[in-house]
């Protein structure tokens, strides 16, 4: 191993001193032609590198004017100054390179370059990162935080008190249904606020009829999503209920991309996380027979397993049509010059209050035609463990939390995109899986231990991959 003897080889750090744009990249393209006899298609990767930098510098507005066909690059000679002698190479400007990505940035990528130090790679990363803070008014970031605090927290807690209702004796899915958007009044009690304290709030009354049919479409998907959740949990353990359900990530992703396409590109990592995350579904559906509660026989489980992922492929959807009615009716992200989402953010709970509005009278609807009816709550109570006021605190909890926790998933998707949403919903999977097995002693066998690593890598790896995604385009931008 090791350069040939006689061979040229430039090294780069005898070249610290010298302040030239693109040296990097020159000099790492010129030492890969020497070690490859001139064969530049061994060397394409530097190549590529050398001339996104070069149409870089063309473009930046201090840069003098240039050939527009070419560029003339030389090396060789001593460091005197003075060429002895000299090998032209051509490095054509006007063609794009290769393998190069639409709408990627043409700086070439500090992060992957072997020749850029340490301290180089922090400083772009900070720097990116700065940027992207800087791009948004504080009151987005604190807005956004919120919203995905109420979902890491909220959505858990409503999560396992909906297992705590059928441990003390609750029965009924349709009772426990009915709980998750009885708490309709909390998004709108907040909405008097908003108008007094945000500046250019202003009701959205009447709504056009147009968005009169969104919200009743989103209050039925959101009716028979809950409704599913609830045979869910009636069946299946906290831990493995929630596992499953990050494959809402998978649906989110797809939805959104099929459905809003804009801000839910879906590149190389989040295609890596889909794949991930559902072979940890998969792993959990292949051990269905270590984690079975007593009494729940195979038909119960697998109606349980089959509507968890239907519910959370029905999240998914709920994500990319809430988007795409922000975008269409309610001006989400404040573009072509409009007020910044923040200033915006009260339809946010224009639209959670008038959904689970329209959620709770379809729900009310099924509990009294096809559930067991309003009466079925006091004969639940009265044997249920703890008595009629725990009852009454565990389906007013399963209330609160599940609205402020599908407040937050719209304020996520108003604020971000469904991608995002389903994201942070994955998030949440270790955290209701660890809290079921220490408060209701849920199994944990290797299994089910192995996709929960599985579904935390397959999370880190989309937030990875996305997150060098977004630092091409903030220097694309830049540009």
């Amino acid at each position: 191993m090791g350069r040939k003897a006689g061979g040229l080889y430039i090294n780069p750090k005898k070249f610290g001193g010298v302040v030239k744009p693109c040296m990097i990249e020159m000099t790492s393209f010129l030492n890969c032609l020497a070690l490859n006899k001139q064969n530049d298609d061994k060397c394409m990767r530097q190549k590529e590198l050398l001339v996104a930098c070069t149409q870089a510098q063309l473009q930046a507005p201090h840069h003098t004017a240039r050939r527009p066909a070419e560029d003339m690059v030389k090396h060789g000679g001593d460091a005197e100054g003075g060429l002895r002698r000299h090998h032209a190479i051509r490095v054509p400007l006007t063609a794009a390179a290769p393998g190069m990505e639409e709408g990627s940035s043409t700086e070439p990528d500090l992060m992957a370059d072997a020749d850029v130090s340490l301290l180089q790679r922090a400083s772009k990363l900070i720097s990116s990162s700065t940027a992207a803070y800087h791009s948004k008014s504080a009151s987005f970031w604190a807005l956004l935080a919120l919203s995905a605090g109420a979902m890491l927290t909220a959505f858990p807690a409503s999560s396992l008190l909906s297992r705590v209702y059928y441990d003390a004796g609750g029965q009924s899915k349709w009772i426990l249904s009915w709980s998750a958007v009885a708490g309709w009044p909390i998004p709108a009690l907040l909405l008097p606020p908003c108008y007094l304290l945000l500046e250019g709030a202003s009701p959205t009354w009447p709504p056009p009829l147009g968005l009169c049919l969104w919200y009743a479409l989103l209050g039925l998907l959101s009716a028979a999503d809950n409704l599913m959740y609830a045979w869910a949990y009636a069946y299946l353990p906290a831990s493995t209920a929630s596992l499953v359900a990050a494959s809402s990530l998978a649906f989110s992703a797809v939805f959104g991309r099929i459905i809003v396409k804009k801000n839910n590109r879906m590149g190389l990592a989040t295609v890596n996380a889909i794949v991930v995350i559902t072979a940890g579904v998969v792993i959990v559906a292949l051990d269905s027979g270590s984690d079975r509660y007593p009494g729940i026989t195979d038909s119960q489980y697998a109606v349980g397993f089959a509507l968890d992922v239907l519910g959370s492929a029905l999240h998914g959807l709920i994500f990319a049509l809430s988007e795409l009615a922000f975008a269409t009716h309610l001006s989400a992200a404040g573009n072509n010059g409009g007020p910044a989402p923040s200033c915006r953010f009260h339809v946010v709970l224009e639209q959670q209050a008038a959904v689970s509005l329209s959620a709770f009278a379809f729900t009310s609807a099924g509990l009294a035609v096809f559930g067991e009816g309003f009466g079925a709550m006091g004969q639940e109570a009265a044997g249920f463990a703890g008595g009629k006021g725990a009852y009454a605190m565990v389906l007013g909890w399963s209330a609160a939390t599940f609205q402020v926790g599908v407040l937050g998933a719209t304020g996520v998707v108003y604020l971000g995109s469904t991608v995002l949403a389903g994201v942070l919903n994955a998030v949440r999977v270790p955290v209701t899986s660890v809290a079921a097995v220490i408060w209701f002693h849920d199994p944990m066998s290797g299994f089910k231990i192995l996709s929960l690593v599985i579904t935390v890598w397959g999370f880190g790896s989309y937030m990875v991959g996305n997150s060098g995604r977004r630092r091409q385009q903030n220097v694309q931008a830049g540009n």
